[in-house]
């Protein structure tokens, strides 16, 4: 395999990458869809849910905690794929997890003036028309637009730019969830939270945790944008398996801490009653834990920050997989253009900033269907990463690996089986997570732009189809530079003496 020096600036702080994926991972979710999970499952049961999801994110984390600083390039999942599976296998696990993070960029790209016309209503105006039950309006077709286009600029800028950006929203949004996390415990009560503890709308306490659980993946989807950046983080190797095990034990907490607060603040009436309103539960406990509306507004602006949070980060993502790709020759090598002064990947952030930019135009129920959709693609990503991880442990036992997960074989396995139970969970009717027509058409739609890139770069690019080189540190490529520079000096002082033996022996007479 060829090696080469990273194109990248170092630039990454540990606790740049833990925001990066803690930021990813806690998004909006917690704020507009607490009452729909513990309808599902109960309080309680939500809470274990997300505690069952975060098992199975935790186990693929693990390969991804020993795979990461072993192959830290820009990346992750493709250059993981390669190794153990080849171009093409490699070409379907980045073409998957592309394709997820493309979808919650788009999403959020809609999530945002949304929020806004929760917080002020009169904000929707100049009808325009009307999507699958969703009416879009020039204000909120303006604002998602003008957002799509200065979270693109902002990443332009640079990671470290990005992950700045990341570290201040993250600290609003972990306050407001602290903030609402304490208030209950303060002032809620245990009478609210047992009769809801468990039960939920269809009565089955079990298919109702399981049906939390299958969902909750989507909101774990984050901490895999660290090995994207790699080639850009620059701590110590081992410490990046920590960071990212870390950010999901973090996620994990707080949404099974936010579930109960809510729980333990709303009896099963205040809980109903506030769905059929906003439906902004996690608002609503807040509010009435501290006996005003303006609680209510402070948490829905730190949901706001979850949306740019999760949409800085998956651009992050999104655009890395992208460029290595183009790295490989797998899509358009033009896909793969750094920017001159930033050091980033502009022209796919160019191509995802601007789907992002005409994602609102389809509504938010197209949204939906597509970020559903793309959470398939993120956990088909996952079980090969999983199988991959396996795959290597026997392919290369003697890689160099700075964080060494024990008992691989146990790890591997149980997150080959999550993930592809999650997966089959997509599949199955009857699951309560089996995609509909739309989503599967959509996939569909996604995996033919695939397949034409495949075969078309496939002819293009022919042997370089599938190129990869392995990364070396700076050091290694001062030191391979310099070997090359002192075997050039003396091949050139071997040629020299080689014409000057000559020229003398012509002066001489001696060789004819």
């Amino acid at each position: 395999m060829e090696k080469k020096a990273s194109e990248f600036d170092k630039v990454l702080s540990g606790w740049d990458i833990l925001v990066m994926a803690f930021g990813a991972m806690i998004g909006w979710g917690w704020v507009i869809s607490t009452g729909d999970w513990i309808k599902t499952g109960g309080a309680v049961g939500a809470a274990i849910g997300f505690a069952l999801g975060g098992v199975m994110i935790f186990f693929v984390g693990l390969t991804y905690a020993e795979l990461t600083p072993a192959m830290p390039q820009c990346g992750g999942e493709h250059v993981f794929s390669y190794r153990a599976m080849g171009p093409t296998g490699s070409f379907i696990c980045t073409w998957a997890i592309i394709y997820g993070y493309v979808s919650v960029v788009c999403f959020e790209a809609c999530a945002f003036p949304t929020i806004i016309g929760y917080l002020w209503p009169s904000f929707m105006k100049g009808y325009l028309y009307t999507v699958e039950g969703f009416d879009v309006y020039a204000s909120w077709l303006i604002v998602a637009v003008v957002m799509a286009a200065a979270m693109t600029y902002v990443n332009i800028r640079g990671v470290k730019t990005a992950a700045n950006f990341q570290s201040i929203l993250t600290i609003i949004i972990g306050a407001a969830g602290i903030i609402l996390i304490a208030s209950s415990a303060v002032t809620g009560s245990p009478s609210n939270i047992a009769p809801q503890a468990f039960i939920g709308e269809g009565g089955a306490s079990f298919k109702g945790i399981l049906a939390v659980a299958v969902t909750s993946p989507f909101f774990y989807i984050g901490f895999d944008v660290i090995p994207q950046a790699a080639e850009e983080i620059n701590i110590e190797l081992k410490k990046i398996g920590h960071i990212m095990l870390l950010s999901i034990i973090m996620a994990v907490v707080f949404y099974a801490l936010v579930i109960l607060a809510v729980g333990y603040e709303m009896n099963p009436s205040e809980l109903s009653e506030a769905m059929k309103g906003n439906g902004l539960v996690s608002a609503t406990a807040i509010a009435k834990a501290f006996n005003t509306k303006a609680m209510a507004d402070v948490l829905i602006i730190g949901g706001m920050c979850g949306i740019l949070t999760s949409w800085n980060s998956f651009l992050v993502g999104g655009s890395r997989a992208l460029y290595s790709m183009a790295e490989s020759y797998m899509v358009p090598k033009f896909l793969g253009k750094l920017h001159p002064k930033y050091k980033t990947p502009v022209t796919s952030l160019y191509i995802i900033g601007g789907l992002s930019m005409l994602a609102p135009f389809a509504g938010r129920k197209m949204l939906v269907w597509i970020s559903t959709a793309g959470n398939f693609g993120c956990v088909l990503a996952y079980c090969m990463v999983s199988m991959s991880f396996v795959i290597l442990r026997k392919k290369e036992p003697d890689m160099n690996r700075p964080y060494k997960v024990r008992h691989y074989k146990l790890v591997g396995f149980l997150a080959i089986v999550l993930s592809g139970g999650m997966l089959l969970m997509y599949v199955i009717p009857g699951s309560g997570s089996t995609l509909n027509t739309q989503e599967w058409l959509l996939l569909a739609f996604w995996g033919a732009i695939g397949v034409v890139f495949y075969f078309v770069c496939k002819k293009k690019y022919a042997e370089k189809f599938g190129y990869m080189a392995e990364i070396i540190s700076e050091s290694d490529a001062m030191a391979l530079q310099s070997s090359d520079e002192e075997i050039g000096v003396a091949l050139d002082q071997a040629i020299d003496e080689a014409i000057q033996y000559v020229l003398d022996q012509n002066a001489t007479g001696s060789m004819l």
